[in-house]
C-alpha cells in the first residue's frame, strides 16, 4: 500500500508536472488517490528500455493546472500491471492499447480483447518494442471479430464500411436494428494503424514538426503546438509572450475553418444544401486567410520548437466579415423548422454518460461539461478569459450550437490577441542557435478544435527523440458515438456521426 500523498510527492520534472515511480502493486491505490482528487487519466504510454519495460500514466487536473506522472517499471519477461479500467473507462482503453503495442498485460481487465491489433496481426508481435523489427507477414485471421450479437424478433444487422464513399478514413460500423431504430452499434477502427509514434524515434526535435503537422490533417496547428510545447517543456525552452499569442491566433483560425465546415455539413445532412454551400464559401475564405498568414492553407510551417513565424497577421476587418457571415449562416439554419426538428433530441449523450466515458471538446461541452484546455491548462499569463460554451441537452442541436458559439468567440478572441501582439510576426528558426541537448521528458496540452490534445515526449542522451506519445481527443470521444446512437433511427446516423466528426487518422496512429 502506498503511504505517500501522490499529489505532493515525486520529483518536479517540468511545467506544473511531477513524476513518481511506483511499483505495479501500488499503482491502483496511487491512481485511485489521484482520481479522488479530481484528476483524469490523460495519457498512458509504454516504453522499451532494453532489460525492462515501463508504463507511464499521465494524470491532469484543473483549478489550478496540475500534472502528475506515475512511472511503473516492469520485468520484460512478465510485464503485468493491475488494471485501472474499473476506476476510469479511458484508462481501460489505454491499457488495451499498451497490450497490443507493447505486450504489457493489464491484470483483471474487464474487457481484455484486442483494440489496435486486428485479428490477422500475428500473435506475440508487439510493433512498438525496440526489437520488433520489420512487420511480419499477416497470418490467418484469429477471429472473427467478436461483435456483440443482439437477438430477438425483428432484429437485423446492417454492416457499413470499412471502405466509405468519401475521403475519410476506414471504419466498420455494425448496427443491430429493429425497424429503423438502432439497438446497438459497434464501431471497429484501426484499419490503417500507421505507426506514426514509431516514426518519431531517432529524430531531432525540429525534425519531428513535419510529422506532428500530419497526425490529423485538419488539426495541423493543434498537434504541432502540443508537440512543440512538449519539446519546450523537456528542453526548458522559453517562448516569447508575443509568440505564444500568435500561436493562439493560429489555433483559433484552425478552429474557425473546421467549425464552419461542420455547421454547413450538418445542415447538408438534413437536406439544406444551400447553407452547406455558403459554409464552404466561408471556409474557403478562412483557408485563403490561412495561406496569407502562414504560406499554407492548413496553417502548416508556422509553429516550431521555441517560436513562431508568420508572413502577416490576419486583418481585423476581414475577420469581422467572416464572423458576420457565420452568424448569418447560423441564424438561417436555426430559423428553418426542418433543421431544428431534425437536430433536436437526436443522438443525445447525457451528462453522466459523457463524464463516465471521459469525453472532451465540443462533445463534452454539449453535454454540460465545462472542459477547455485553453483555460484549464493556460500557456501564458494572464490566461485567456474563460468563455466556456456549454449546453446540457447533449443532442445534435447542442453540438451545433456549441460550435456556433465557439466560432463567434474565436473571432472575438483573435481580435483581442491581435491588439496584444502589436504586429509581431515572429521569426524563422535560427540555424546558428540549435536547440539545447538534454535528456528528459515534456508534456504539451492544447485545446484543438475537436478537444484536448496531449503530446508527451522523451529524449535520449544523444538529444534525439526516444518516445513520442500522442493522444487525439477522438481517442476519448469515439466510444461515445455508439452510446449516443442508442434509440436513434438509422437515417439519422450520418447526421449524428457528423455532429461528433471524429478523426480516423488521429485515432489510428
Amino acid at each position: 500500500m502506498t503511504t505517500v500523498d501522490p499529489i505532493v510527492a515525486g520529483q518536479a520534472v517540468g511545467h506544473r508536472r511531477s513524476a513518481l515511480t511506483v511499483a505495479a502493486d501500488d499503482l491502483v491505490d496511487t491512481a485511485n488517490a489521484l482520481l479522488r482528487e479530481g484528476f483524469r487519466v490523460a495519457l498512458a504510454s509504454g516504453h522499451d528500455e532494453g532489460d525492462v519495460l515501463r508504463a507511464v500514466y499521465l494524470f491532469t487536473a484543473t483549478g489550478p493546472d496540475r500534472r502528475v506522472e506515475l512511472h511503473v517499471p516492469l520485468r520484460r519477461a512478465d510485464p503485468v500491471v493491475p488494471s485501472l479500467a474499473t476506476m476510469s473507462f479511458p484508462a481501460g482503453r489505454f491499457e488495451r492499447e499498451l497490450r497490443d503495442l507493447y505486450g504489457i498485460v493489464p491484470r483483471n481487465h474487464p474487457l481484455p480483447r484486442r483494440l489496435v491489433r486486428h485479428f490477422h496481426w500475428p500473435k506475440g508481435w508487439y510493433p512498438m518494442r525496440a526489437d520488433a523489427g520489420q512487420a511480419p507477414r499477416f497470418g490467418t485471421a484469429d477471429g472473427p471479430y467478436p461483435f456483440r450479437t443482439v437477438e430477438g424478433q425483428g432484429v437485423y444487422e446492417i454492416p457499413v464500411g470499412p471502405v466509405h464513399a468519401g475521403m475519410i478514413g476506414p471504419g466498420h460500423f455494425r448496427f443491430s436494428v429493429v425497424g429503423e431504430t438502432i439497438l446497438n452499434l459497434k464501431a471497429r477502427l484501426w484499419f490503417t494503424h500507421r505507426g506514426v509514434e514509431k516514426l518519431f524515434e531517432g529524430r531531432h526535435a525540429a525534425d519531428g514538426v513535419e510529422l506532428a503537422e500530419r497526425v490529423s490533417g485538419d488539426t495541423s496547428v493543434g498537434h504541432t503546438l502540443a508537440y512543440c510545447q512538449a519539446v519546450e517543456d523537456a528542453l526548458g525552452l522559453d517562448v516569447e509572450p508575443a509568440a505564444l499569442r500568435v500561436r493562439a491566433i493560429l489555433l483559433e483560425l484552425e478552429r474557425l475553418y473546421n467549425h464552419v465546415a461542420d455547421l454547413g455539413a450538418l445542415c447538408n445532412d438534413v437536406g439544406h444544401g444551400i447553407l452547406n454551400t455558403h459554409a464552404l464559401r466561408i471556409r474557403e475564405e478562412l483557408l485563403r486567410l490561412g495561406d496569407l498568414t502562414t504560406g499554407h492553407r492548413l496553417l502548416r510551417g508556422a509553429v516550431y520548437p521555441g517560436g513562431v513565424d508568420v508572413a502577416v497577421l490576419p486583418e481585423a476587418d476581414r475577420l469581422a466579415a467572416v464572423g458576420a457571415d457565420i452568424a448569418e449562416l447560423v441564424e438561417l439554419a436555426l430559423g428553418h423548422s426542418v433543421v431544428r426538428d431534425r437536430f433536436t433530441g437526436t443522438a443525445a449523450l447525457a451528462r453522466q454518460q459523457a463524464q463516465d466515458l471521459g469525453t472532451l471538446g465540443y462533445v463534452a461541452r454539449a453535454s454540460g461539461l465545462i472542459l477547455d484546455a485553453r483555460y484549464d491548462h493556460p500557456q501564458f499569463q494572464p490566461p485567456l478569459p474563460r468563455s466556456a460554451h456549454s449546453r446540457t441537452d447533449g443532442d445534435v442541436l447542442a453540438r451545433f450550437l456549441v460550435r456556433a458559439e465557439e466560432a463567434a468567440a474565436s473571432v472575438e478572441l483573435i481580435h483581442a490577441l491581435l491588439a496584444e501582439v502589436a504586429g509581431y510576426r515572429g521569426a524563422p528558426p535560427d540555424p546558428a542557435r540549435p536547440l539545447p541537448a538534454a535528456a528528459g521528458s515534456g508534456v504539451g496540452i492544447v485545446e484543438g478544435w475537436r478537444g484536448t490534445i496531449v503530446h508527451r515526449v522523451e529524449f535520449a542522451h544523444d538529444a534525439t527523440l526516444s518516445r513520442v506519445k500522442i493522444v487525439d481527443p477522438s481517442f476519448f470521444n469515439w466510444p461515445a458515438l455508439p452510446v449516443a446512437l442508442a434509440d436513434t433511427i438509422v437515417p439519422d446516423f450520418p447526421l449524428a456521426n457528423k455532429s461528433f466528426n471524429l478523426s480516423y487518422a488521429g485515432n489510428d496512429l
